[in-house]
């Protein structure tokens, strides 16, 4: 007669699948400790990561650490240089320089957190459709997306501020209605990918719903390259405020935009340099910056960079 199997030779069998779920966490965490370690050690990200830093404690502070009311004219001090009393000057309507540029990267990251944050919205609800569902889903959603392509996307913010009128939540929505289609096509590349694999179809032979398999396995898994696509939109699309505000179509004045700012100073760029140079310098950093930060973190989220 066969031996039949005892209790206490299945009891490892029970136990490793209860320990499955945990081993599963422990490797996502270490595969994100391992990501972590690997951006510190790049130095142009951790400069930029810096900078980021600074620019956001700068923006949650402006009211504390701006000298000045950036809002409040004062006429006697119009174009005045940098001195002891402005350390960047003053522009035309002889407001504080510095106050502004503080102001302004709260005006700037806002702009740049906030579409991006829409764009993620929809790029990844649009993209996970497409790629799971495939058919007419994703025919339809692709066609859109090739639209959208066909049109030059500064000209195509252009022609929606043009529309829409000039304000913060217009630029928002400009923003992300330009910029969706990138990450859409990003999402479903990848969703494409992943879909097949064994634990997708686990989960739907254990009944989980198109909702919860999307949600809690296919997009976790897109984390990596989202959150790169992320960190490379939000300068683009605070250069995009920046260059529809100096246009004069973005931001409404008195706002203490970058873009604001540099128009003012254009006019009288040979006159009074310090009006331009210094906001032109805060935002050449600030897209140094991100790029860095986004360059490191796409090298670090790379599963090719796992062993090196």
């Amino acid at each position: 007669m066969e031996n039949l199997p005892t209790a206490s030779a299945t009891q490892p069998d029970a136990e490793n699948l209860k320990a499955a779920p945990l081993e599963k966490l422990r490797a996502q965490t270490s595969l994100w400790q391992d990501a972590f370690r690997r951006l510190r050690r790049n130095k142009a990200s951790m400069l930029g990561l810096l900078i980021i830093a600074l620019l956001i404690f700068m923006g949650v502070f402006a009211d504390v650490l701006a000298p000045y009311d950036p809002y409040k004219a004062d006429f006697a001090s119009v174009r005045q240089a940098p001195s002891a009393k402005h350390l960047m000057g003053t522009d035309k309507q002889g407001r504080d320089i510095l106050s502004r540029i503080i102001h302004g990267a709260r005006v700037s990251l806002a702009v740049g957190f906030l579409s991006q944050l829409l764009v993620a919205t929809v790029g990844i609800l649009a993209g996970a459709m497409a790629g799971y569902y495939g058919g007419n889903v994703d025919s339809i959603i692709m066609r859109l997306t090739d639209v959208f392509y066909a049109f030059p996307t500064f000209l195509f913010l252009i022609i929606l501020m043009a529309a829409f009128g000039r304000g913060f939540i217009n630029l928002l929505v400009a923003l992300a209605f330009t910029a969706w289609v990138g990450l859409a096509r990003l999402v479903r590349g990848q969703m494409l990918q992943i879909k097949q694999r064994e634990f997708i179809e686990a989960a739907r032979s254990l009944g989980a719903s198109d909702a919860r398999i999307i949600g809690r396995h296919l997009i976790p898994n897109l984390l990596g390259p989202i959150i790169v696509s992320f960190s490379f939109g939000i300068p683009g699309a605070i250069l995009a405020e920046t260059g529809l505000s100096f246009l004069g179509i973005g931001l409404v004045p008195p706002t203490p935009s970058w873009g604001i700012m540099l128009n003012d100073g254009f006019a009288v760029l040979r006159s009074y340099p310090h009006m331009a140079l210094f906001p032109g310098i805060v935002l050449a950093l600030t897209q140094l910056a991100f790029l860095f930060l986004g360059d490191g973190l796409r090298d670090a989220l790379d599963p090719r960079m796992t062993h090196k």
